[in-house]
């Protein structure tokens, strides 16, 4: 972290109202009544509010939900009771302090000593800490002491609270909760690299597949982690390091649109200037292994290393809009692999979750939903870090009975049913994407799954290769 470090106390307070971007609403409107949870490594930290008590105003809860990173608190979201968001914040807090560690800091200033990380026991998510706020802590945040401090979760695992439960279509002649119906979903979280979170009621041991970690995401379920080292990261080291980039974000910026939404603009135009059967078949002579940055599911081959298969001289845009979707392909067959190793050893999994930025890209995730065979569910809510951080304050403060109850109550799909065509996606409605049914768009995706699986294939007989040579 660059810059003076500074002690929590010489920062503004969280919920200072200038901070505030709403959709309706001021920030006064909120008294200090809440609940929060923090905890060490990147955690996300959540917060119940109630309006201030005035005579003959009925009060109304309100969920605050904090991604507190290292070296500060990257945003916070307001939802209603239902779960919908009514406004937004953040704030550049920094909560370093020399001589502790972000654990011990954190523990002392919001819950008091005797509290402290590392300690003899361990709790659910969700599940109220000490005595809650400190008076010191609650000062600075403007809240009440005592307010209820939660267990927090890492952030990812806060995504998939918050989207556990999206369903597309409840039952509603269901009569009592179904325990085995969570254990078909795979969360995936994107970002700069993509957690794929499972969870199951029996332990499951996945070779290559982090886990099973007893009650770490949802309460008495096992958690099984896998992932991918570079997904965002490497689409936009794709993009960035090839020699039209310069050109195509001019264009973009021109247009007012994303890099992102040009290049899946121009693959449309190819399809019908190609004569191409459909979108994915323009890459038939262009492979990406997306290793660059290791295998972390299912192979944990860290020494794993990117492949491109199928270059040329052209620099054009178009070549680099097939780079990129080639690109998109190979981290959708990463996933395919991931999902079925998991299969094979146990899990169930038969619909996708996702949320981060990547899932606001339609071509992206119209790629996974073929390429997997699965249909992807979007939540309602954007943010679904910060709805899960809120969800952990109102178990905290017992506004619910427990963690599931609550992501019943507050998770919910998007509107809409599918996804037709690359930019008819609205910015403020979700889709299900469903997995196309041509026949022909599954017999490719299979082939170049196979090609996709035996790059590695080659890569560990060409590392035998040359380790011999240098033995």
């Amino acid at each position: 972290m660059s810059g003076p470090r500074r002690d929590w106390s010489d920062t503004t307070p969280l919920l200072s109202p200038q901070h505030y971007r709403h959709r309706g609403g001021s920030a006064s409107a909120f008294s200090d009544r809440a609940s929060s949870s923090f905890s060490g490594r990147r955690a996300s930290a959540s917060l119940e509010m109630a309006a201030a008590a005035v005579p003959a105003v009925p009060t109304r809860s309100v969920l605050l939900g904090v991604d507190v990173a290292t070296g500060s608190a990257r945003a916070g979201r307001l939802f209603d009771e239902d779960g919908k968001l009514l406004g937004s914040a953040s704030s550049p807090i920094q909560i370093w302090k020399d001589g502790d560690c972000i654990e011990d800091l954190l523990t002392k200033r919001v819950i008091g000593r005797g509290q402290e990380s590392g300690g003899r026991s361990v709790a659910f998510p969700g599940h109220p800490l000490g005595s809650g706020l400190t008076p010191d802590a609650a000062k600075e945040l403007g809240l009440r002491a005592g307010t209820p401090v939660g267990t927090s979760l890492i952030d990812a695992h806060a995504g998939g609270v918050g989207v556990m439960e999206s369903v597309a279509v409840p039952d509603p002649e269901a009569q009592e909760y179904d325990k085995e119906a969570i254990c078909h979903r795979l969360v995936l979280v994107y970002g700069t690299s993509t957690c794929h979170m499972a969870v199951s009621c029996s332990k499951l041991f996945i070779p290559g597949v982090w886990g099973p970690f007893w009650s770490a995401m949802v309460p008495e379920y096992w958690l099984t982690e896998g992932g991918q080292s570079a997904t965002g990261a490497l689409l936009d080291y794709i993009i960035e390091n090839h020699v039209a980039s310069p050109r195509l974000a001019n264009c973009a910026a021109s247009q007012n649109i994303s890099v992102f939404e040009l290049l899946n603009k121009i693959l449309e135009s190819m399809v019908q200037d190609l004569n191409s059967p459909f979108l994915a078949a323009l890459t038939e002579d262009i492979h990406v292994l997306p290793d660059f940055h290791g295998n972390r599911s299912p192979i944990a081959d860290p020494k794993a290393k990117g492949v491109v298969c199928g270059l040329t001289l052209d620099t054009s845009e178009k070549q680099l809009a097939l780079l990129y979707l080639a690109t998109v392909q190979g981290i959708a067959y990463g996933t395919r692999h991931i999902v079925e190793h998991c299969n094979t050893h146990g899990h169930r999994i038969d619909t996708l979750l996702a949320c981060g930025g990547l899932s606001k890209n339609p071509l992206f995730l119209q790629e996974h939903a073929d390429i997997v065979g699965c249909s992807i569910v979007l939540p309602r809510e954007s943010e679904s870090v910060l709805l899960g951080a809120a969800i952990l304050g109102a178990v905290a403060s017992k506004k619910y009975s427990s963690l599931s109850d609550a992501m019943k109550a507050l998770n919910a799909a998007g509107q809409g049913s599918s996804c037709i065509g690359l930019m008819t996606m609205p910015r403020n409605i979700l889709f299900v994407i469903h997995p196309a049914k041509d026949l022909k768009g599954k017999k490719y995706h299979d082939a170049k799954y196979r090609i996709f699986r035996e790059l590695y294939e080659q890569q560990l007989s060409h590392r035998s290769v040359m380790a011999q040579a240098l033995a």
